[in-house]
């Protein structure tokens, strides 16, 4: 898929309102972030139906001004859910129903270290490998994925940039660290019926995407509600 945000693929190791469907273990996203008033909320309109989600201002700044700033634009208004996956997420943002690539963006910091974690629910950044390589691809979760959070055993920037020199030299030097986690900027506050639904629609893999809807599944639009 070229540069597309991928997940890496921890999801063969092993989200309707959050935290309360499909299982009792899962950790309800009320408990995680009391909510201020000002946080923007975001309406999130798709060809499967609404959600409307909160954005986590003051825990993921950078993160949630790219979102916002985004939205604002128009910029996800065409775009298709390309990457979906039972009991692990969905992802959008990136491709249009026609499959073409959306113009990339800068690059932002990672801020996977905010404490929030990838709980049922939440909105995370997808990105690449390296740290901090996410644009404007996002995934919702589906379960709880604590795979995917920053932890004290998480690989910091200088391990990761000591690896790259390994690599460059042509050596290989096993890791000791594990990932540096993927950014949570907010929660499905209404509509993870929609979510669910999504999530196990029908797919097929090509030689581009490994987990297309056969049904796009098309996000109309974006707008700030707060």
């Amino acid at each position: 898929m070229g540069r597309k945000p991928v997940l890496v693929a921890l999801w063969l190791a092993l989200i309707g309102t959050p935290g309360a469907v499909h299982a009792d273990n899962h950790t309800d996203t009320d408990d995680i972030v009391q909510s201020p008033a000002q946080d923007p909320r975001v309406l999130i309109e798709t060809s499967a139906g609404n959600m409307m989600v909160e954005l986590h201002a003051g825990r993921a700044p950078i993160t949630v001004a790219r979102f916002l700033e985004l939205v604002d634009e128009g910029a996800y208004a065409g775009t298709i859910f390309h990457r979906v996956m039972p009991a692990f997420m969905i992802q959008g943002g990136g491709y249009m129903e026609d499959l073409q690539p959306v113009p990339e963006r800068s690059l932002i910091v990672n801020e996977a270290d905010n404490g929030l974690t990838n709980v049922r629910g939440t909105l995370a950044m997808a990105r690449l490998d390296e740290i901090d390589s996410a644009s404007m691809q996002f995934f919702i979760n589906v379960e709880d994925n604590p795979h995917l959070d920053h932890t004290d055993n998480s690989c910091s920037r200088a391990d990761e940039a000591q690896q790259s020199r390994i690599e460059a030299r042509g050596l290989v030097k096993p890791r000791t660290c594990g990932t540096f986690g993927y950014a949570v900027f907010g929660r499905v506050v209404d509509g993870m019926d929609v979510v669910d639904r999504i999530e196990i629609a029908p797919t097929r893999e090509t030689e581009s995407f490994e987990s297309l809807p056969l049904e796009p599944v098309v996000i109309r639009k974006m707008k700030r509600t707060l």
